[in-house]
């Protein structure tokens, strides 16, 4: 039987969700699509926020935006069987570094894994690895937003990679993802990458992603733009660039559509990926739902043509409602 994983973007679980869930079942933020994740092996996402029960931040920087919710709605997590989460990204220190400490502490202690952030440089550096059915899985996080955010030796961070392969952390991540593929059977790096919005992957992306193969990454999980972007089958390996807003209470853009993504369900045989199924999801009242009807056909057609500009071909399962890419 072939292992399946499932992959979605960015889960903001504060604001306006984080009240709902006051009234609210944890199962609540994803909709109708738990019994497609209980389907699957293997679960992950980008956590786009912190998980705390401090009721104020402390006296930080001004910022925007920032994210926070109750550290009980780490629950909604293990609620869809979540595995691992990337920690590494702009919003995780938004409460500041206790409330990153309890957040840590509390996915800790519900079994979720993470990657990307922690009380200094190398727990933040720190790759997940799990076992499902004797397969080993490694989870490797980093992001190059927030520069200021990057962990050092005994300051608490993000794992801080500008996207520049001659930089000397680039250069670390590089040798990080071929020690950990050394140590496992499969390995995803998780990117939170770019600025927002915009369709065409940047060409440092594609660059950098390609390095990442090279040196041992099976799948390149991106996330940050708001939009989802294209699919790229590399070398045998596959390359997400950008899997979109998943759950959040955010505006919505009437063209970029950030409401629109996928459920990316990753089928893997013999430690090697054999198709990716796309399944269109909507954001409708704080939840992730399935996509019906011509607006599922718009979402997985505005996903066909992205692909066609890198080469990849996404063949549209009509009756099953899904897009299969064929590796």
């Amino acid at each position: 039987m072939p292992m399946r994983i499932i992959l979605v973007g960015d889960v903001m679980l504060g604001r306006k969700v984080d009240e709902w869930l006051e009234k609210a079942e944890f199962s609540y933020p994803w909709g109708d699509l738990l019994p497609l994740f209980r389907c699957a092996d293997w679960k992950g996402c980008n956590l786009e926020c912190v998980m705390t029960d401090l009721d104020q931040p402390e006296d930080l920087p001004p910022k925007i935006f920032r994210f926070s919710s109750k550290l009980k709605n780490i629950e909604v997590l293990k609620e869809a069987g979540i595995r691992a989460v990337s920690l590494a990204n702009n919003h995780v220190l938004d409460w500041g570094t206790e409330a990153l400490a309890q957040m840590l502490d509390g996915l800790d202690a519900l079994g979720i894994l993470h990657s990307g952030a922690g009380m200094n440089r190398e727990e933040c550096r720190r790759p997940a690895v799990d076992y499902i059915h004797g397969f080993k899985i490694g989870f490797l996080a980093f992001s190059d937003n927030e520069p200021s955010w990057e962990a050092s030796e005994n300051k608490p961070g993000i794992h801080y990679v500008p996207i520049e392969p001659n930089d000397p952390r680039a250069k670390f991540l590089f040798k990080l993802v071929q020690k950990t593929k050394s140590q496992v059977d499969f390995l995803i790096v998780s990117a939170h990458w770019g600025p927002n919005w915009g369709f065409e992957v940047p060409s440092e992306h594609l660059d950098f992603a390609h390095r990442l193969i090279k040196n041992g990454a099976d799948l390149v999980y991106g996330h940050s733009p708001h939009v989802f972007r294209a699919v790229e089958v590399f070398h045998g390996k596959v390359v997400l660039y950008s899997c979109g807003d998943f759950i959040d209470d955010y505006s919505v853009d009437p063209y970029f559509r950030n409401d629109w993504s996928f459920v990316f369900l990753l089928e893997i045989e013999k430690a090697k990926i054999a198709s990716v199924r796309l399944f269109p999801v909507v954001i409708n009242n704080f939840r992730a739902q399935k996509a019906k009807g011509r607006e599922a056909q718009e979402i997985l057609e505005r996903m066909v043509s992205l692909c066609r500009a890198l080469g990849t071909t996404v063949y549209w399962e009509k009756e099953k409602a899904y897009g299969l890419i064929k590796v």
